[in-house]
């Protein structure tokens, strides 16, 4: 990248060529290595992460309970039999990792690694889980942070607003450590995301910030909310979002309402950042593969082709505290085809969500709704809606309305979605004052709940 911007120096009177910190230069020296790779073959890169891959399988066999016997006969240094070996090699579910406990921890952590870090996740699936990282692994998290800012091309001098979960109605100095150990920026602003979305607004147009990063579902409520009062933040120049799998229609209402693009994040407690979305083709998420080994794989365990959606399959490759090998996080994807950007990295092209998203019919089939903000506002001033799946043919729908609906709107409503849905469901609505936010501050616009 020709336009980096200037490093922050931590020597008194020297500005360029700057000298960081220890932490900044490792985080540059991360930074130099992952602008090189990015550009790599599809197989340099998978050249690579098999070295690594196999320097951290060998540490999980040998230092890991859990993995001693999983492990034991996988021919690590056999090029064919080690990939035909290990596309057997079982995968580790949710209710694995929760049963395992301890026996997942390493005994024998590298001293350089540093120290844990326990972490907890937020319990999305009805599974909470904790487990350890260690500073290694969490600098490796900075630096794809690092990454993802550089490549959005966020001018670091504006202020940065977050609404999300885990932070306080707050101004800080900066954008976070890891950014902060490599160059100086604006302030940064944090807002609860369990804040009523017109407060949020309120927040958010006194603040004014540069950048605005939220969860999707509270994205939409905020430009919904916006749209209504016709109000703008004036300098508000890029949106990021996290945490959720993006609707179909979000980018479209983001440069609707407030004429800016969005730039998704497809990420994990247990494993950071999995996919960045790339700069210059914004429907492609491009796999971190010098973090994590991803895999998508169809019902029978087989390597999805790409335009297939299939199961999300990690292995974290620098978490030696705690490895997860071929971890099934309930996730589904679409594996996408090579990207016209030309970096090898692999591509996503579509984050689908969970199992429990996918809606079912009488007839056994199911596929994924989409409920376009478009289509509510045609009929009636809907701020926001949830649909539970409670019976074969039942779809319960909850509605945050800016009035009471006629009995024309809730008609209409309901035949709208019965043609979307494609099933003549039989669908109750109900209209709330606010939807409630799971605790985790996640939000699903759509959740099956037969057989849950």
């Amino acid at each position: 990248m020709t336009d980096l911007p200037s490093p922050r120096s931590a020597v008194a009177g020297l500005l360029w060529p700057a000298l960081p910190d220890s932490a900044g230069a490792s985080l540059l020296a991360v930074h130099y290595q992952l602008a090189q790779s990015e550009w790599w073959s599809p197989a340099q890169l998978a050249a690579s992460g098999r070295r690594q891959l196999v320097a951290l399988l060998r540490h999980a066999r040998d230092t890991v309970p859990a993995y001693g016997e999983r492990l034991a006969d996988l021919p690590l240094d056999q090029g064919d039999a080690f990939a035909a070996a290990w596309s057997e090699l079982p995968l580790l579910q949710r209710a694995d990792v929760q049963d395992l406990g301890e026996a997942l921890r390493s005994r024998a952590v590298p001293a350089d690694h540093g120290q844990l870090i326990e972490y907890h996740t937020s319990g999305s699936t009805g599974r909470p889980l904790h487990g350890y990282e260690t500073e290694l692994s969490h600098f490796f998290f900075g630096a794809l942070n690092l990454r993802e800012h550089l490549w959005q091309r966020r001018d670091f001098a504006g202020c940065f607003a977050a609404i999300r979960t885990q932070v306080a109605d707050n101004r800080l100095a900066g954008w976070g450590r890891a950014v902060e150990a490599v160059f100086a920026t604006g302030p940064a602003v944090t807002l609860p995301i369990h804040t009523p979305i017109a407060q949020q607004l309120d927040w958010l147009l006194a603040q004014d910030p540069d950048y605005l990063l939220t969860h999707p579902s509270n994205l939409r409520g905020l430009l919904l909310e916006a749209r209504v009062r016709g109000a703008r933040p004036a300098r508000l120049r890029g949106l990021g979002s996290f945490g959720e799998a993006l609707a179909d229609d979000l980018r479209g209402l983001c440069q609707d309402v407030w004429g800016l693009p969005l730039a998704d994040i497809y990420s994990c407690e247990e494993a950071g950042y999995i996919a960045l979305q790339c700069p210059q083709v914004p429907e492609h998420y491009h796999v971190q593969a010098e973090n994590l080994l991803v895999e998508i794989l169809d019902p029978a365990g087989q390597p999805c082709a790409p335009g297939v959606t299939g199961q999300v399959v990690l292995t974290t490759l620098h978490n030696f505290a705690m490895p997860l090998v071929r971890y099934a996080i309930g996730d589904y994807a679409e594996l996408g085809p090579p990207c016209a950007c030309g970096r090898g990295l692999p591509v996503l092209r579509r984050i689908r969500g969970r199992q429990r998203n996918l809606l079912r019919f009488p007839d056994g089939s199911q596929h994924w709704p989409s409920f376009p903000a478009d289509a509510w506002l045609a009929i009636a001033p809907v701020r926001q809606f949830r649909l539970r799946q409670t019976a074969l043919k039942r779809i319960e729908v909850e509605l945050v309305t800016a009035q009471p609906l006629t009995q024309p709107q809730e008609t209409a409503l309901r035949q709208m979605l019965q043609q979307r849905l494609g099933y003549p469901f039989v669908i109750v609505l109900h209209r709330l004052e606010q939807l409630p936010v799971a605790a985790n501050g996640k939000f699903e616009d759509f959740v099956c709940e037969i057989g849950t």
